[in-house]
């Protein structure tokens, strides 16, 4: 459970890739609303698979990942239960039951989506004597739908933008939102003008990805992740594959929305960025936050030979 400030909260958080390479080890933080934090580092120190484990990108290996009051990180860690399948299901059955149902809400929709789940794939379990099993996958139906909605308040950046290269500029903007029932066509199509116009590329909107510089590519992502109404966005060096002259459009839109209030996390190289927007910057190195700091504490008194070392490489 977390208070009323923390948007995420993160318990002893682990990741081990092939049971044997430990990326991240043991990290506890809480983010409060509003905050923006730049995390910086060596290569290899951990910070985009903690990005990626925050909106479970990456299955975390062990440790507890709440978004404000809901706990998002799988019941157990063992149980493999088909995510993708599950989320299939309920899409077709919550269209089914709204069309039925005219007059319930969508809490009440959706804790009758889970009861009739339950009823049909439990039943089985149970008959074929994996009451284990049954019992997880139980506990795991309940909060399934919770966890998603949680996910869904993270928007996310990534290095090498990831649009869809066969849509247009705003069928990219357009898709996760009306694929997930969170606005209806024209209400996406209206925030998607909204967001172009906002910075400054309305009339790339029936473009193609191949169309664009790799700043406006960068600046679409940025928007994309918008129109899904974030409370947090996570930014996974996000300029690190642009021309320099194209870092500039993209970081200023970055600031416009640290200006806004908008809770971000920021893995990045770039320093001055760090000093003029974060309100801390946080030292990744070997899966471990090993020092943290606000940006002029940060960068004019380091405390950790390891963090003095690397200042002096990139300064």
């Amino acid at each position: 459970m977390t208070d009323n400030n923390t948007i995420i909260d993160v318990k002893n958080l682990y990741k081990t890739f092939d049971g044997k390479k430990m990326i991240l080890q043991g990290i506890s933080y809480k983010i409060k609303k509003g905050e923006k934090l730049v995390i910086i580092g060596p290569s290899g120190g951990g910070k985009s698979t903690f990005l990626r484990c925050l909106n479970l990108l990456e299955k975390p290996t062990y440790g507890e990942i709440w978004v404000k009051d809901k706990l998002i990180t799988p019941v157990d860690p063992y149980l493999h239960f088909d995510v993708i399948k599950a989320s299939m299901t309920y899409g077709k059955m919550f269209d089914k039951y709204k069309a039925e149902n005219s007059d319930l809400s969508e809490e009440e929709i959706v804790q009758k989506i889970i009861a009739e789940i339950k009823e049909k794939d439990l039943l089985n379990e149970k008959n074929e004597g994996r009451a284990y099993k049954a019992l997880m996958k139980q506990i795991y139906l309940e909060n399934y739908i919770q966890i998603d909605l949680a996910r869904q308040k993270m928007g996310m950046v990534f290095q090498h933008f990831n649009l869809f290269p066969h849509m247009t500029v705003k069928e990219n903007i357009t898709f996760a939102p009306v694929k997930l029932k969170l606005k209806t066509p024209e209400e996406a199509s209206a925030k998607a003008d909204e967001l172009l116009a906002r910075v400054g590329l309305p009339e790339k909107a029936d473009a193609y990805p191949s169309q664009l510089s790799g700043g406006q590519k960068q600046r679409i992502a940025i928007v994309r992740a918008l129109a899904m109404d974030p409370e947090v966005m996570l930014f996974d060096e996000p300029t690190s594959a642009l021309d320099p002259e194209m870092v500039g459009e993209v970081l200023d839109l970055m600031k416009q929305l640290a200006a806004e209030g908008m809770t971000m996390l920021v893995v990045t190289h770039e320093m001055g960025f760090a000093k003029e927007v974060a309100d801390k910057v946080l030292f990744m190195s070997d899966g471990i936050i090993e020092e943290e700091a606000p940006p002029t504490e940060f960068f004019e008194h380091p405390k950790s030979p390891r963090l003095q070392q690397f200042l002096k490489s990139v300064l």
